[in-house]
């Protein structure tokens, strides 16, 4: 490389640097006839949370479908970190960074908590004949990497299926973290929860965000998005309903807003005698 080339390497700035994790612009998906989703955008930085809400039917397991690469989008663009992609399958994204918590887990639950945090990524010592895991190992790591997660459990050998609804959640979550995700995609993690574990599980959630992941939270609980979300995206119908930065609404418009705003106004009306 010559002194010009050179000068010229070192003055062009990195294109993706400043580029969000995670971009969503005019994303649409149709199953033939059928819209579930037509010009979504959103974006993902890194520590920030980002709020999809809305009923059910609205397009939220569409929207998860298409970021964990699950499914394919139809029409518009989705990049990752600035370079426009079409992710082929779960593990392409997982590869890329993407890690999505369903909302069932997808956890063995007579199997032991170490055992569930590496399932599918087991280390091992040993070769060939001999080649065996590597429990201890694990048992230590899973430990430590739920203690720095805030998770103090006296038993990491205890069936995961043991622990409360919010226990398992903090568990996913730290076992993201712990593989490298950069972006953390929660669906619907509180729902089936009642408050005391819904704000373990909102604490874990700040913590991942703490720790410079970028956090999509589906839900359709404006009250708990409002307690993290850094900004909010409503879908109806398949449909943008609305985006806003936290500082653009309070909590009670955020209520509104899903609750049906104009519509509930207009049925309220017509109810009333």
């Amino acid at each position: 490389m010559n002194a010009t080339e050179d000068m010229n390497a070192t003055q062009d700035p990195q294109p993706h640097d400043d580029a969000p994790l995670v971009e969503l612009a005019g994303v649409s998906k149709f199953y033939g006839n059928i819209r579930a989703l037509e010009d979504i955008s959103l974006r993902v930085h890194p520590g920030e949370i980002t709020c999809v809400l809305g009923d059910n039917g609205a397009g939220k397991s569409t929207l998860i479908k298409i970021i964990s690469g699950l499914h394919q989008h139809d029409g518009g663009t989705f990049s990752i970190q600035g370079e426009e992609t079409r992710l082929a399958s779960p593990r392409e994204a997982l590869d890329r960074g993407i890690a999505t918590v369903y909302q069932d887990l997808a956890v063995v639950p007579l199997m032991p908590v170490w055992r569930n945090f590496f399932l599918g990524s087991e280390p091992t010592v040993g070769r060939g004949p001999l080649r065996r895991l590597d429990v201890q190992r694990m048992r230590r790591t899973t430990h430590s990497e739920l203690l720095r997660m805030g998770i103090d459990l006296r038993d990491v050998d205890q069936p995961i299926g043991t622990l409360s609804g919010g226990e398992r959640q903090s568990v996913a979550i730290a076992r993201a973290v712990h593989f490298g995700a950069k972006v953390l995609v929660l669906d619907e993690p509180t729902a089936a929860l009642g408050v005391k574990q819904s704000g373990v599980v909102l604490k874990y959630v700040a913590a991942a965000r703490d720790a410079g992941l970028g956090v999509v939270l589906i839900t359709h609980n404006p009250h708990h998005a409002y307690l993290v979300g850094d900004r909010f995206v409503l879908l109806k119908r398949g449909a943008m309903a609305g985006a806003y930065e936290k500082d653009e609404l309070e909590l009670e418009e955020l209520v509104r807003q899903m609750a049906g705003g104009s519509e509930l106004e207009e049925l309220s009306h017509e109810l009333r005698r």
